[in-house]
């Protein structure tokens, strides 16, 4: 405690965001918070994009997933993909600043809350070896670990591999997405029987068109998962 201290006075906490003073470690002081869109009210029962309206408590749904069969059971994104929001996850995933994540475990927790069931299993969506070379970790398994320690649901990061090397989605069309990601995400030889029969809760920094969280879904359930849940960081919306 008494190092704590003395570290505390040497390195004063700042936010994750910029420099300014907080009162805590892995946080965000006020201006920042004023500037990152967290998620609040009525949200598709199935991605977790903001609709119009008040929640009634009945489920609602997005146009996109009234169109789209999505395979899992429900998701919610903690965040709208913009302002603040987009600076921290690409901190994160090209900034080589995975103690974001640490900040992101109770905004994960707080989003989800709604949809976890009881004793679930953490999935982070996997990626490709060659970027986790590049980068040295994945974000999503960041995020994972977070989430477990602030809700102590057992994580499983190795549960699903990415045996392809997709391409990067930015300027696809919805549909080249999809393809895109077929077959690109299975289970573990190995590692993924420790879903089986067990309520998984798939994790990824952010939701777009749904097509990575289609293809791990998938995965999950062929590892022979009881239901599959998604949870992101963020939410890119239709009109972003």
């Amino acid at each position: 405690m008494k190092m704590q201290s003395v570290l505390s006075l040497i390195y004063p906490p700042q936010c994750i965001s910029c420099d300014q003073s907080t009162e805590r470690d892995f946080a965000l002081c006020g201006s920042c918070w004023r500037e990152t869109p967290f998620i609040e009210g009525l949200v598709c029962d199935l991605c977790g994009e903001p609709l119009a309206g008040e929640d009634d408590g009945h489920v609602a749904h997005c146009d996109a997933c009234m169109k789209l069969e999505r395979p899992w059971t429900q998701g919610r994104s903690a965040m709208l993909y913009g302002k603040n929001a987009r600076k921290l996850i690409l901190a994160m995933k090209h900034g080589d600043r995975p103690e974001i994540a640490r900040a992101a475990g109770p905004w994960l927790a707080r989003a989800g809350r709604d949809i976890f069931p009881d004793d679930p299993v953490i999935v982070p969506i996997p990626i490709h070896w060659s970027r986790r070379l590049k980068r040295r970790y994945n974000q999503s398994a960041e995020l994972g670990r977070a989430l477990s320690k602030e809700t102590r649901f057992e994580h499983v990061p190795d549960a699903l591999i990415r045996p392809i090397r997709t391409q990067p989605h930015e300027g696809m069309t919805q549909e080249a997405r999809f393809q895109n990601m077929e077959r690109a995400i299975q289970p573990h030889p190995k590692q993924g029987a420790r879903i089986k029969a067990r309520d998984v809760i798939l994790l990824d920094d952010v939701m777009t068109s749904g097509a990575t969280f289609h293809a791990a879904t998938h995965a999950a359930l062929k590892a022979g998962a009881a239901s599959v849940r998604v949870l992101s960081l963020a939410r890119v919306a239709r009109d972003a």
